[in-house]
């Protein structure tokens, strides 16, 4: 493939992640041949087959302007002894690459049992617990992210892209007025079970795009979503309330950050709408029942 430079604006197809995985293996002595490509959503994450690393690739502007803040975080965990992923040692991160920003990690075996809302629980129980969080970290604004999704979008109506744009204006709105009634400090940002791997060792965080310093009760919020809409085998947020010891959907703005969290989860994949045609069918039936405003109707994960 003949490609030199990737367009940051133009999407990443298969082919172009393949070029990008195999030119950052070339550059790091990495061997590129039977690598799984294992996530593409907002990000593409390959495992590779000859060496336990595993390859991230920013997928969005807003992914790839975090990257620093991510590899930031993961080494301040990393000092402080903190059960999560990672990085590569001996290379310099994130590398940056034809346009496009990347990351290495070493690899954590999946074990054989799921991990639960206690395991998420418990982590979420000792992040929010550590002190002196690295200097920098950005406050919480989740409509940021939002927003720069809806600013590169792939094949999206322009109807859909006008109701998107207003659900974020409205909720925005909604935020400003809540009143938390937890402390405001270190949040990861996106915390639920698909971001906790059931390592070897004991379950390990992962994926730190969103962490930043903000509401506890947003940590809280994805997997009581999860259990209201999402087709989930268990009742994680039942576990979740009773090792975290704080039920979120008890508080009065939880309808809003319900709201917010919905949104996230059905702008995630705008960047890769026409990239990666597996996620089309899912995102149509996300977005058709959060139009209608339809809390009842269950999701599945992206594939």
């Amino acid at each position: 493939m003949s490609v030199t430079t990737i367009d940051p604006s133009g999407g990443l197809t298969r082919d172009n992640l393949h070029f990008l995985l195999g030119a950052v293996c070339a550059g790091t002595g990495l061997d590129p041949a039977g690598a799984e490509l294992i996530k593409f959503t907002n990000n593409a994450v390959f495992r590779l087959r000859a060496a336990p690393v595993v390859v991230r690739i920013a997928g969005s502007t807003a992914a790839r302007e975090r990257a620093g803040l991510v590899v930031r975080v993961a080494r301040w965990l990393e000092g402080h002894d903190f059960p999560a992923v990672r990085l590569l040692p001996g290379f310099d991160q994130p590398i940056l690459l034809h346009g496009q920003t990347i990351t290495l990690w070493r690899e954590v075996p999946d074990r054989a049992r799921r991990p639960d809302g206690a395991d998420l629980a418990r982590l979420l129980r000792r992040l929010h617990r550590l002190p002196g969080p690295p200097a920098g970290l950005p406050p919480w604004r989740p409509m940021d992210e939002v927003r720069k999704r809806l600013s590169e979008p792939e094949e999206l109506d322009p109807a859909d892209h006008a109701f998107l744009t207003r659900e974020c204006d409205e909720v925005e709105e909604q935020l400003a007025g809540l009143r938390f009634a937890l402390p405001r400090g270190l949040i990861h940002g996106d915390a639920f079970l698909g971001n906790v791997i059931a390592g070897p060792c004991g379950p390990v965080l992962c994926d730190f795009d969103g962490t930043g310093i903000g509401p506890r009760e947003w940590d809280l919020a994805p997997v009581a979503v999860g259990r209201l809409r999402l087709d989930y085998p268990a009742d994680d947020h039942a576990l979740m309330v009773e090792h975290y010891g704080v039920d979120v959907t008890a508080w009065e703005g939880f309808p809003v950050l319900r709201r917010l969290r919905e949104l996230k989860l059905v702008t995630s994949v705008l960047p890769v709408l026409r990239s990666n045609p597996a996620v089309r069918g899912q995102w149509e039936h996300r977005m058709r029942t959060f139009r209608a405003r339809d809390l009842t109707t269950r999701w599945q994960p992206y594939r």
